[in-house]
């Protein structure tokens, strides 16, 4: 029957369980809850991210937020210390297995810690909510090196279009000088299948190409201070040392326009009271972003986003 929810009751009350035992989690650990606006006044530059517009009458356009994080960075910028929320997040993506275009994120933020003392957090909440997983770290390249035979600091884009060659993905021209997409493709054609029976990885030490808005070591080559958490081949988590610089955050999103463009999609504007909270000054912090029902996967031992869900599908169809 149509009108029903999509998971069992059971799974509802456990899933009721598991956020009682987050919010126990935080409030032991001295993070402040805290709740933002799910309406923002700007889109995501991210070009593989996109918004849902919403008619906002005088205002114009408005969007459904992707996450929290810059609501959340500007809390920080005020003083609030460690914070934490659950909250519903919304991408313009098919609905599948592992994709919903509305799910629930957990994301917090630590001051003064950087991206390795936050994987020791999230390992603490893993233990919490009862993830029984083996865990293990290791660095992005370490993974590329064992499974596909790649050293992802140092090959050329040439050598990244052969590799990724071998799966048959269909790629344009622009796709073919994307270094940060060919490497996505080796990432997910070469070492997440063969994670499916690692427990929970945390993946460290990115590309440049997939700093995102983490910081940059100091070292040759510079790294990407973030890590993922993949648990049974599955991204769950991704994290990073923030970056606290307003002109290097700008100077990301601006390429990040410029990537949009070279893609035909159209560039989106900056967010102003965002970049000047951060010229106000970011705390050093660290700050991670976990999906709820990825992790009420694992949980539940089921494999499909549906079954942990009241109602799947836009708009709960």
């Amino acid at each position: 029957m149509i009108w029903r929810p999509t998971a069992e009751l059971g799974v509802l009350r456990r899933r009721a369980a598991t956020v009682a035992r987050i919010r126990e989690y935080f409030a032991r650990t001295g993070a402040l809850e805290v709740d933002t606006p799910l309406l923002c006044a700007h889109g995501v530059t991210d070009p593989a991210l996109e918004n849902f517009a919403v008619p906002c009458g005088e205002a114009g356009t408005a969007y459904l937020q992707t996450s929290p994080e810059f609501a959340m960075k500007r809390l920080l910028a005020a003083g609030s210390g460690d914070i934490w929320q659950l909250c519903h997040a919304f991408r313009r993506e098919e609905a599948g297995r592992l994709h919903n275009p509305e799910f629930t994120m957990l994301e917090w933020y630590r001051v003064g810690r950087d991206h390795h003392a936050l994987m020791d957090d999230v390992a603490r909440l893993l233990e919490a909510v009862g993830c029984a997983r083996p865990q293990r770290r290791t660095s992005y390249a370490a993974l590329c090196l064992e499974h596909a035979g790649l050293d992802p600091h140092h090959a050329t884009t040439g050598e990244l279009v052969d590799l990724v060659a071998r799966w048959n993905v269909a790629l344009g021209p622009v796709d073919l000088a994307d270094r940060a997409l060919l490497l996505d493709v080796v990432f997910s054609h070469a070492v997440l299948p063969a994670l499916e029976s690692a427990g929970a990885v945390f993946v460290y030490d990115f590309p440049r190409e997939h700093a995102a808005y983490a910081r940059l070591s100091a070292g040759s080559p510079p790294l990407g201070e973030r890590f993922e958490l993949i648990v049974d081949g599955m991204e769950i988590a991704n994290g990073y040392h923030e970056i606290g610089d307003a002109a290097e955050q700008r100077a990301r999103q601006e390429a990040e326009n410029d990537c949009r463009r070279r893609r035909g999609l159209a560039p989106m504007t900056l967010d102003a009271a965002f970049l000047a909270a951060l010229a106000h000054g970011l705390p050093p912090c660290a700050g991670v972003a976990l999906g709820l029902e990825r992790l009420l996967l694992v949980l539940e031992g089921r494999r499909e986003l549906a079954s942990v869900m009241s109602f799947y599908g836009a708009a709960g169809s």
